[in-house]
């Protein structure tokens, strides 16, 4: 993806003092593309005169951010003991089986990105998936096929 250097330079110029910017630009990046590309790195390395290897070891230490493009829909598999024992596992290998991919992984058209959490803190609703914002309980493998369909159609072109 190519970036818009006068896009990174406007987020960082937003905050007038730049001493304890980094995370925030990095968050706004992020909202603006999707993930973070590595030609940002570079030039907010540049802007605020520090070391790319140092914003890397940001981007690497918290789980918010990420270095690869990301799915238009984020499905999220709950992995808590109640969604466990309810099927979540299986729920989950049963996704990644039909989009083709690993946990964490994008599918080769970019509509899915998925993911497992811990506890998504639904344990009554179990087992649970949740799809960028809006959380499914119960999920059965035929709900989640029907699920995903509803996502397909909701394609941002």
């Amino acid at each position: 993806m190519k970036i818009n250097p006068s896009d990174v330079k406007k987020q960082i110029n937003k905050y007038p003092d730049k001493k304890g910017i980094l995370i925030p630009v990095l968050q706004d990046i992020q909202a603006k593309y999707g993930y973070i590309p590595n030609e940002a790195v570079s030039l907010i390395a540049k802007e605020l005169s520090i070391y790319p290897i140092d914003i890397y070891g940001i981007l690497t230490f918290y789980a918010q951010f990420h270095l690869t493009p990301r799915g238009q829909h984020i499905i999220t598999v709950c992995q808590g003991t109640a969604c466990h024992v309810m099927g979540g596992k299986a729920i989950l290998d049963y996704i990644a089986s039909l989009l083709d991919v690993a946990v964490g992984e994008t599918t080769k058209d970019g509509l899915f990105t998925l993911e497992r959490v811990a506890c998504l803190g639904c344990c009554g609703m179990a087992p649970v998936v949740m799809i960028d914002k809006d959380f499914y309980g119960g999920c059965t493998i035929q709900s989640v096929e029907k699920l995903l369909d509803k996502y397909r159609q909701l394609v941002v072109k």
